[in-house]
């Protein structure tokens, strides 16, 4: 698996954001045997989830990728905000997502990602 990325190493910019028993967790600060006997998903399995595959189309649908590496992480954490919250208002948005960095300012086209995917609710984006 090669989606999730290693960005500072010590926990500060998100790129390696993973889910953790649906709760994002920034995988590089991580200790292995903190996931013994959890549910771990990564970007790879994220569009099985109902959420995670909203998110992705959403994603695709309004182009918000500029270089992309931090993606994957801001992903991640979309699709665990809307698997809990699905109609979060843009506090809600910038709590759950401040956890992520994009050096592009792409948080315009994420913030209405994040919209988008959960004004599809329950048909596809």
């Amino acid at each position: 698996m090669t989606g999730t990325k290693f960005g500072c190493g010590i926990g500060l910019c998100g790129a390696c954001m993973i889910l953790i028993n649906g709760s994002p967790t920034r995988s590089c600060i991580t200790p292995v045997s903190f996931a013994v006997g959890k549910r771990v998903t990564t970007i790879e399995a994220i569009g099985s989830t109902a959420a995670g595959k909203k998110v992705q189309a959403a994603w695709a649908a309004l182009d918000v990728p500029q270089c992309g590496y931090c993606q994957s992480g801001q992903v991640m954490s979309a699709a665990a905000l809307l698997a809990i919250n699905s109609n979060p208002s843009d506090s809600d948005i910038d709590r759950a997502m401040v956890i992520n960095i994009c050096r592009c300012g792409t948080y315009p086209r994420i913030r209405n990602a994040i919209k988008r995917a959960a004004s599809a609710g329950n048909k596809d984006a």
